[in-house]
């Protein structure tokens, strides 16, 4: 919501107005409906690949579960987000209850960090003592898996352009899809060669492909608590944005901020020495705000001379 206030005796122009739920509507009812059943597909075949692979002792399967419950809880927060953007601000939480799901991201990216180190020192482990793996059951479960992520692939397909939440769950799915074809690849390299090494290795290399995108997802999570500037708003370009606005002679204490996923916020003060400048100031500041992706702001306008600030 665009406001403007201004010092006592000054003129009080109008807020150029917008509707922050009407920026930040939910999915469809399709878009939950389908995070649901991907939701529901992903946890059924995960808890199917540990079973597989402590069946088979195949570390692979182990590592690809872990992989599939990493983004059954991204789907699952993705799913959370939908229904927690739902429920209306209150007076103590201004701002509602977004910042549960970057809490809930960090927590889950630092459990897949955890996850990932266990792994990755099994599979050493395995390296220096080979273990038997019953490749059969290793490819029957892997392919299984393929074609279960597979469907949560099509599922979502439909609905990846609706939100960039919707689009975050999707790619973690299609991902899944490459964790189910490493174990395949290591199943049929122990059936046709007996190449034991070739478990523990894909295990490793699937782990550091996991790990990359937990160690993302902690520092996404890390960057909106503290509240730092966006990697997509350049906060000298949008002050000089501003700076530029006819009527505006000076420009401090600019912020901008994540309120969480896709929810920007930006505060600032702007001179503009003439009052008569200030509703049109207002307004075209909102535009070219607009403009950088920023759906929040709060805009004060002073009629003295420029502060000295930090922007």
């Amino acid at each position: 919501m665009g406001q403007a206030s201004t010092h006592p005796g000054e003129s009080h122009p109008r807020a150029a107005a917008e509707d922050v739920n009407c920026v930040h509507r939910p999915p469809r009812t399709e878009s939950r409906r389908a995070l649901a059943w991907v939701l529901g597909i992903t946890i059924v075949f995960a808890l199917v690949e540990v079973g597989g692979g402590l069946l088979s002792g195949a570390l692979v399967l182990l590592a690809d579960a872990a992989h599939m419950l990493t983004d059954a809880g991204a789907v699952g927060l993705s799913l959370f987000a939908v229904w927690i953007a739902r429920r209306p601000a209150t007076a103590q939480k201004t701002y509602g209850y977004y910042r549960l799901e970057i809490l809930a991201a960090l927590v889950n990216g630092a459990l897949l960090i955890a996850v990932t180190v266990g792994i990755v020192l099994e599979a050493l482990q395995r390296l220096h003592h080979p273990q038997a793996v019953r490749s059969g059951l290793l490819l029957a479960v892997a392919v299984a898996g393929l074609a279960a992520n597979l469907a949560a692939v099509a599922i979502l397909h439909g609905a990846k352009g609706e939100s960039l939440n919707v689009r975050g769950a999707y790619l973690h799915v299609l991902s899944d899809v490459l964790g189910s074809l490493a174990a395949i690849a290591a199943g049929a390299i122990i059936a046709l060669t007996g190449w034991l090494p070739a478990d523990p290795l894909l295990s490793i290399g699937l782990s550091l492909l996991i790990l990359v995108s937990a160690v993302r997802l902690v520092g996404e999570a890390v960057d909106v608590l503290l509240e730092a500037t966006p990697a997509h708003v350049s906060l000298a370009a949008l002050t000089d944005a501003i700076a530029t606005v006819p009527g505006v002679t000076g420009v401090h204490d600019l912020h901008v901020w994540t309120v969480s996923s896709g929810m920007v916020a930006m505060s600032g003060h702007v001179t503009a020495p003439r009052a008569a400048d200030h509703q049109p100031v207002l307004e075209e500041i909102t535009r070219r705000v607009r403009g950088f992706g920023i759906q929040h702001m709060t805009v004060q306008i002073e009629a003295g001379e420029e502060c000295v600030g930090q922007a």
